[in-house]
């Protein structure tokens, strides 16, 4: 018998997670841009209440941080990526464990401080 890592989640269990965080995927971006609808439509939606606070950070700007959240805080790829090489990750090679030195310091010439009357 031979020893393998085996998962704790079973593949059931592992779709219906895709399908709730896809579920709350569509939740979260109709929740957005209901509440950008809001905020750009109605003035009352742009103004503060006294028991929430201000109303565009709860309308807008706390789904837009739950949905990035969702997103595990990627952030937006900026360049072009080849369709071949889409699936592979781009590492950088570090240079090695070498220990940083401290670089050698000029030869300081000892000068008399100068008088002060």
């Amino acid at each position: 018998m031979t020893a393998t890592a085996h998962s704790t989640a079973s593949p059931s269990s592992a779709a219906t997670a895709d399908a709730l965080r896809a579920d709350l995927d569509t939740a979260l971006r109709y929740a957005l841009a209901i509440g950008a609808l809001l905020v750009l439509m109605l003035p009352a939606a742009r103004g503060s209440q006294s028991a929430i606070g201000w109303l565009p950070m709860w309308l807008v700007a706390m789904p837009a941080m739950a949905w990035w959240a969702l997103h595990r805080f990627r952030l937006p790829s900026w360049r072009r990526v080849a369709p071949a090489d889409a699936g592979q990750a781009v590492r950088r090679r570090r240079r090695g464990a070498v220990q940083a030195r401290r670089r050698a310091r000029p030869a300081v010439i000892a000068r008399p401080l100068p008088r002060v009357a």
